[in-house]
């Protein structure tokens, strides 16, 4: 079965514009997404999914510039289209969604998403840690199969279920068969993804420590950082996640 990696990115956030070509530690926020998903064993390929509009560019051309990376470009506003059709473009049997404002994914936590879908079959569609949130918020990773992206791709009409890509499959367990990823350690309260200039500065700090490190660092790495200088985390501790306030 072929697994692919769908990043969908685009610069027109609202309240951090550009954020994905943000700088961590030297190198793009979107590119350090690519870069951990590339260290993935389960993963075959890797799409990064942004809109057909001029701004977009430059994330395009970006992505390009990596070896492997497949570009599709697609509807701003429907992104369960794009991704649609960005599967169908990548042969994909296996989809994992990443956003690419989640420069400290973890391969690992991306592995055990698609390993516990591959385990599952035939009874399962859909793998996600983020409906029971165990991982902390810039880990997220959801994994499901092609047919249910279809199915959704379809027969959703709600504009939050084409926006969200995920929702038509998880508000629908009686229809679509759900499993759920948690961790050993409970840290949802983690803020680690990147939406606002304080989300910068806490993900500043940490890459600052990081260093060359950087790319290999695990998440348990991360949090083993964080129990060090726990001030960090009152850095975006405020921020609510859009949609949340």
């Amino acid at each position: 079965m072929q697994v692919v990696a769908i990043v969908q990115a685009r610069t027109g956030s609202e309240r951090l514009p550009g954020k994905v070509l943000k700088t961590l530690g030297g190198k793009p926020v979107v590119l350090h997404v690519l870069d951990r998903l590339r260290r993935t064993r389960l993963v075959d390929g890797l799409v990064l999914a942004t809109t057909d509009r001029a701004q977009d560019d430059p994330l395009a051309d970006l992505a390009r510039e990596g070896e492997g990376v497949l570009v599709f470009r697609g509807s701003e506003d429907d992104v369960l289209e794009r991704y649609a059709l960005a599967a169908q473009a990548a042969a994909a049997d296996i989809v994992v969604r990443v956003t690419s404002d989640c420069p400290l994914i973890d391969p690992r936590v991306v592995d055990a998403g698609v390993d516990l879908l591959l385990r599952s079959l035939p009874d399962c569609d859909y793998v996600s840690n983020t409906l029971e949130r165990t991982f902390p918020r810039g880990l997220d990773t959801e994994v499901f199969t092609r047919a249910a992206l279809e199915r959704a791709h379809e027969e959703a009409r709600d504009p939050y279920e084409r926006e969200h890509v995920t929702p038509f499959i998880w508000r629908r367990p009686e229809r679509f068969r759900i499993r759920q990823l948690h961790s050993d350690t409970d840290a949802s309260d983690g803020r680690w993804t990147l939406d606002t200039e304080e989300d910068l500065e806490f993900l500043g700090r940490v890459f600052d420590a990081l260093g060359a490190g950087a790319t290999e660092a695990t998440w348990t790495d991360v949090l083993a950082l964080l129990a060090a200088h726990p001030e960090w985390e009152a850095i975006n501790a405020q921020v609510r996640q859009k949609g949340e306030e």
